[in-house]
């Protein structure tokens, strides 16, 4: 629990502090005076001031930050009256005002970047048989294909498959895949998908489709000193192809067919630097939870998923970086769109209990995965501070267009109007997307 909270304090703190800085450095660039830049809101802890009279605080409260910049001049000299935000052309308070959402999607991108630069490793794009009725099956995909093309856009793992998929899927269309089998023989598909039905709980999409990852081989992770796969000459990385009559077992049957074979002897056959090596043991009759004998052979099993390290140069990981950027925000309108359509569930709408959740399920994976997660939500902060609903960015962002348009503001009573109907708005966002966390979480 602890973990899971410092995990989401970090990645809000990070991702509101830097959309503040947004602001701010346009605002500077503007010539308007910032009062103060306080990360965390509440008590000051820690404060100093820069040259130019900022007042940059640490706060009591960790989650997020703001910039206060002068509104209403406090003196009657003519320097603060030209600093004031309130006081500067109308296409100098949208640039301050849109540079916020702005830098969360630049930071978006910086992330995306940073990933494809490092590298990461990720499953291969191997495909488990497609079941009878999928649009795989009906496509003719086959057990052991591995995707290498979606829409003629090169993959090089599973990741990479799903994302470009993801439209489709959940949109439906013809996607063009290329895969390549067993053999490596290069075919071309035509994945005909419907429209999904998307809920929070609904099953994965891709299964849905028919696609899944080809089952993973057991492998020894740990050999246990003294027990029988010791004793037999098991070792760290041997990939089990075999044990008795069972060819390329998965790591269930495998555990079920030792578990069967207390105190008899078995042949198992392992993959030992490629080369197949072949074993005799006898599973230790053991007692269970329940209190059945059952066999063990003392060995911790893993799964021997193909994996392939994805990296990219700095130009075409900045290249990606700034594309899938651009793709979550047009697939996040999109979705939007649908729930205004009524296509798409208004369930799917998320709070901070469960982002506080994946921040830690994240966390937990690694770094890698964090920063994704970072990636992700600094795009859905973007995307919706842009929207055109007054009390957010993209509120005040519609009335400076309008006062383009008109040549001067509009009325007060108009502002005020749109204040309140803002406020509601958000008021009923957020008590929905409570009600949707805490439905999950007790659902």
């Amino acid at each position: 629990m602890f973990f899971t909270l410092l995990a989401f304090i970090v990645a809000l703190g990070l991702l509101i502090t830097f959309h503040e800085l947004g602001h701010y450095w346009v605002a500077r660039r503007c010539g308007v005076k910032v009062l103060r830049f306080s990360v965390g809101f509440g008590r000051v802890l820690v404060r100093r001031f820069d040259r130019h009279g900022t007042e940059w605080a640490l706060s009591a409260i960790p989650l997020g930050g703001y910039v206060k910049m002068l509104d209403d001049p406090q003196r009657s000299d003519g320097g603060d009256a030209r600093q004031a935000f309130n006081q500067q052309p109308v296409g100098k308070r949208f640039a301050i005002v849109a540079a916020g959402p702005l830098a969360n999607l630049l930071l978006a991108a910086v992330l995306y970047a940073a990933l494809g630069l490092v590298g990461m490793q990720e499953p291969a794009a191997i495909l488990a048989a497609p079941a009878a009725g999928t649009p795989a099956a009906q496509a003719g995909l086959l057990e052991g294909d591995r995707i290498v093309e979606v829409n003629g856009e090169a993959v090089r793992s599973w990741g990479e498959a799903r994302w470009g998929l993801l439209d489709a899927l959940t949109s439906g269309g013809t996607v063009s895949l290329q895969v390549e089998g067993e053999g490596g023989a290069a075919r071309q598909h035509a994945l005909e998908l419907k429209a999904a039905n998307i809920e929070p709980d609904n099953a994965d999409l891709m299964a849905d489709a028919g696609l899944a990852l080809a089952t993973p081989r057991p492998m020894v992770r740990e050999v246990v000193a003294g027990g029988a796969g010791e004793q037999a000459g098991l070792r760290d990385g041997d990939v089990i192809i075999a044990a008795g009559p069972l060819s390329e077992p998965s790591a269930a049957e495998l555990v079920e067919y030792i578990q069967s074979h207390a105190g008899q002897a078995m042949a198992l056959t392992v993959l030992r630097n490629d080369a197949p090596v072949r074993v005799q043991l006898v599973p230790r009759a053991e007692t269970d939870a329940s209190g059945e004998q059952v066999g063990r052979i003392g060995v911790m099993l893993g799964a021997d998923f193909p994996m392939v390290t994805v990296r990219y140069g700095p130009f075409e990981s900045v290249w990606r970086g700034v594309a899938r950027t651009a793709d979550t925000v047009w697939f996040s309108l999109k979705m939007m769109g649908r729930m205004v359509t009524g296509d798409v569930s208004v369930r799917n709408i998320s709070g901070p209990v469960t982002i506080a959740d994946y921040a830690g399920q994240s966390a937990r994976i690694g770094l890698a995965a964090y920063i994704g997660f970072l990636a992700l939500i600094s795009v859905s902060i973007g995307v919706l501070n842009l929207l055109p609903i007054p009390m957010l960015d993209g509120g005040h962002l519609m009335y400076y267009i309008i006062e383009m348009l008109r040549g001067k503001p509009l009325p007060d009573a108009w502002l005020e109007t749109g204040q309140r109907v803002g406020l509601g708005l958000l008021a009923a966002l957020m008590g929905l997307a409570f009600f949707n966390d805490f439905s999950r979480l007790f659902g």
